[in-house]
């Protein structure tokens, strides 16, 4: 894969209409004073305004040649002037690279390099970032969203062009976006994804709103799943309001304040949504869906949040390598599997899904296996990685890594990541399964269970504890607890109190980190 747009046969493209396309197409409907998209600091932009600036930001960056070839990176927060960019980067037909916040700066220059990204741009929320960056990558084209300690300012660039209509000269097999996921070793792995099967997911007729339009509350990063459900929310007519980052107080706070009808969070996010004292005094009726989705959900947790928001729970499983796979309703949250597990919903129209066991053979309902998946919506390989790709991509179909069963109605049920899995003496424990049975200890409020190996001894089963107010769960309580309900192949080795579970940069429990912090203690 030599340049991240393929050539595309103009005939075959010239019906073809980009995520971006349609989302200005939206805007032109509204009344252009119409606030589209609310900042952080309070700021609101119409969508006359956004629109304007899209389309001159795409005319300025087309006049320095970016397009169909370039790859423009993105080291950008939750911004108005970053969802511009990417939405005028991609009309030009030049492709997009998120550098994600958490990532060392090392790390992101051998993104840039490996992406052959020509541009850079910066918004306010990340200059300190640019600073350790720019040294590493030199040779990039720098650009401000706004004025900026370095490079040039984009926005008073653009301002001197008319907002005339952009003609997008990509096809629905050309690359709109290289996103990474994280690897053990080395540079995280890209995943390039083409406008046409992301452009047919964002606008699937599941993601349809009710008569009131949306309003999506981005308090998780917009380079992740937030970008996703705001381009969304932006195609449907509705409008968005940003978060700098997730932060449960300023979330309740938002969703009364704005009468959000629309949150998208991680499992351990919403947690700390329910853990919340403002909670029970947060007026929430305005709530249509609450999406959750990106690692497994403790089917105690959910049925809480149930309770407490009423029928809104929408949960979602896919991957970046293959985009949504499967969805689940309010109403299909009652489907539960073994251990009272809550199905994680039916694939879309258009997914295939099997289950394989590791000779690749197809079990059938009820066998646990590695979920493979089929789909117009997958990648076709790793950016450059062709040996990955081969290992993942098998006649066909995207072994996924993770472990799960479909029943006899076709609802999937996932088990865990294989490689979050833990090798004990006697077998395998899986940390999601495990944290189910934990989060039902009264004692405990949250908990993420991990593995630690000391020198060639077998893997131990640790667990970190969030305690629920006033109480202080032990080791020996919580071994006689999981040994009762599981066996003691999955008795923890070591609890270890902690005021917070730690997450990834995008609100996944960090199991890396806390094997890091507690490495030590497995000798003992």
């Amino acid at each position: 894969m030599a340049s991240p747009n393929r050539p595309t046969d103009p005939a075959a493209s010239g019906e073809f209409v980009g995520y971006m396309d349609a989302i200005l197409a939206a805007l032109a409907v509204h009344d252009p004073a119409h606030t589209v998209l609310t900042a952080a600091d309070g700021r609101r932009i119409a969508a006359g305004e956004f629109r304007d600036d899209v389309l001159q930001t795409a005319w300025d960056l087309a006049g320095r040649g970016v397009g169909r070839g370039t790859v423009v990176c993105l080291l950008t927060g939750n911004t108005p002037e970053a969802v511009a960019a990417r939405y005028a980067v991609n009309l030009t037909g030049a492709c997009v690279t998120s550098l994600y916040e958490g990532m060392a700066p090392e790390t992101l220059a051998r993104i840039a390099e490996s992406v052959e990204a020509a541009v850079l741009l910066v918004d306010s929320t990340r200059y300190e970032d640019a600073k350790e960056l720019l040294p590493l990558v030199p040779g990039l084209a720098v650009f401000t969203l706004g004025p900026g300690p370095f490079g040039e300012d984009l926005q008073a660039s653009s301002a001197r062009h008319e907002p005339r209509s952009f003609a997008c000269p990509a096809g629905p097999e050309d690359v709109w976006s290289i996103r990474h996921t994280g690897g053990t070793t080395g540079i995280p792995k890209g995943i390039p994804m083409a406008h046409g099967p992301y452009a047919a997911s964002v606008n699937q007729p599941a993601n349809q709103p009710a008569d009131e339009p949306q309003r999506y509350l981005a308090c998780t990063p917009l380079a992740h799943l937030a970008g996703v459900f705001t381009d969304m929310t932006l195609l449907q007519g509705g409008s968005v309001v940003l978060q700098h980052s997730f932060d449960p107080g300023e979330v309740l706070a938002a969703i009364e304040r704005e009468r959000i009808t629309d949150v998208f969070v991680l499992p351990p996010l919403l947690y700390q949504l329910l853990d919340h004292p403002h909670l029970a005094a947060t007026d929430h009726s305005s709530l249509r869906r609450l999406a959750y989705g990106g690692c497994a959900a403790s089917p105690t947790r959910l049925r809480r949040a149930a309770e407490v928001f009423g029928p809104v729970l929408y949960g979602a499983y896919g991957q970046s390598e293959a985009l949504t796979l499967t969805l689940v309703t309010p109403e299909e949250h009652a489907v539960t599997g073994r251990d009272g597990r809550i199905t994680t919903g039916r694939p879309l129209p258009g997914v295939e899904l099997a289950i394989r066991d590791a000779a690749g053979r197809t079990l059938p309902p009820g066998e646990e296996g590695e979920i493979n998946v089929r789909s117009a919506g997958m990648m076709r390989g790793y950016w450059k990685q062709p040996e990955l790709t081969a290992e993942v991509i098998r006649n066909g179909w995207l072994r996924t890594g993770d472990v799960g069963y479909l029943d006899e109605n076709g609802y999937l049920f996932i088990v865990d990541r294989i490689k979050d899995m833990i090798i004990v003496v006697g077998g395998h424990v899986y940390p999601a399964e495990l944290e189910d049975l934990i989060l039902t200890h009264p004692d405990v409020a949250q908990c993420a269970v991990f593995g630690v190996r000391h020198d060639d001894a077998a893997e131990q089963v640790h667990v970190a504890v969030v305690p629920t107010a006033g109480r202080r769960p032990g080791l020996d309580g919580l071994r006689t607890f999981v040994t009762a309900h599981k066996g003691p192949m999955y008795a923890p080795k070591a609890v270890h109190l902690v005021p917070a579970i730690p997450l990834t940069s995008v609100g996944k429990p960090d199991r890396k980190q806390l094997q890091a912090t507690y490495r030590s203690s497995a000798a003992d």
